[in-house]
């Protein structure tokens, strides 16, 4: 990844995060909503917007449909923000594995206290 990628990078991670803090007003985008990764793609066309939802299953599945009807206007927000010569599509990706982390550390110490 080129030092320019890792900058746009960074600096779609900040903003994404700050426009579903401050100016996405949807009900449906319930739970904390933090970005986790941000995988931009070399000519910086696309990016591939990884996140992560604190909350059920069906917080999950609610705020997954918001950012989906979303994506056009916090497109545009980046915009906005960031001067691009063209602002990259943004694809949202539910990203699971702090969870599974935490399964498997519960596991190894499950393992470790000799539950299992």
């Amino acid at each position: 990844m080129t030092l320019r990628n890792e900058r746009v990078r960074k600096a779609l991670m900040r903003e994404i995060s700050d426009i579903l803090f401050r100016e996405i007003k949807d009900p449906q985008i319930c739970g904390m909503v933090s970005i986790t990764d941000v995988d931009v793609s070399p000519d910086n066309s696309a990016a591939r917007v990884f996140y992560s939802v604190y909350g059920t299953d069906e917080v999950k599945e609610k705020t997954s449909k918001a950012l989906e009807r979303h994506v056009g206007q916090i497109r545009h927000e980046v915009g906005k923000r960031i001067r691009l010569r063209k602002t990259p599509t943004l694809l949202f990706i539910l990203d699971d594995s702090m969870e599974r982390g935490a399964k498997m550390m519960e596991l190894i110490n499950k393992i470790e206290r000799g539950e299992v």
